[in-house]
């Protein structure tokens, strides 16, 4: 587990300000000491804005599989405000990887294997001379992966499926939305 921010690129940036040395340092510490268990920090961004009377902080953190973590605070001092906001990133990111966590964890059965029909193809072929008229054909790039994987990036997506090379049985298979919250699972086999 990685317990502190490596390479980390972050950018500290003044409205109505201009951002020293000494800020700049205690912003960058404050980002860099963020716990990393999940989701993982990609990019970090801190604006700094000073009105009269107002010292706003806001902290923009980009993380993998597309995740934007957005936070801001006011306060009449620009330490304070950096702290409050830092405290409000790292609740967002403790609440988002609860969430995840509880939709991933290991379920008894969830998993069903389908009945397979086979269906007559001598039938159709003699009433049907004619070529099937396909209106689009795609491409789909087939990333290898664990099951587990498939389901936590099929949750952060709106699509309705997921191919995927599993990584166990070096097969590939399709993850599918179910009714509800469930998800189903095919796997090729060979008669």
């Amino acid at each position: 587990m990685q317990v502190a921010n490596v390479n980390l690129p972050i950018k500290v940036t003044g409205r109505h300000v201009d951002v020293t040395e000494p800020i700049k340092d205690y912003a960058i510490k404050k980002v860099e000491g963020l716990h990393l268990d999940y989701p993982r920090i990609i990019e970090a961004q801190v604006i700094l804005d000073i009105q009269k009377y107002r010292h706003l902080a806001e902290v923009i953190l980009h993380c993998a599989n597309h995740i934007t973590i957005e936070a801001s605070a006011e306060s009449t001092d620009l330490y304070a405000s950096i702290d409050e906001v830092m405290n409000k990133i790292a609740q967002q990111m403790r609440k988002y990887k609860t969430k995840i966590m509880r939709q991933n964890r290991p379920r008894h059965g969830e998993i069903r294997e389908i009945d397979s029909k086979i269906l007559n193809i001598e039938g159709f072929a003699e009433g049907a001379e004619t070529e099937p008229n396909l209106v689009e054909t795609l491409k789909y790039p087939v990333k290898p992966m664990y099951v587990d994987e498939a389901v936590l990036q099929l949750e952060m997506s709106s699509r309705q499926f997921l191919v995927f090379l599993n990584v166990k049985t070096n097969k590939v298979n399709i993850l599918y939305r179910r009714k509800g919250e469930s998800f189903g699972l095919m796997e090729p086999t060979v008669d």
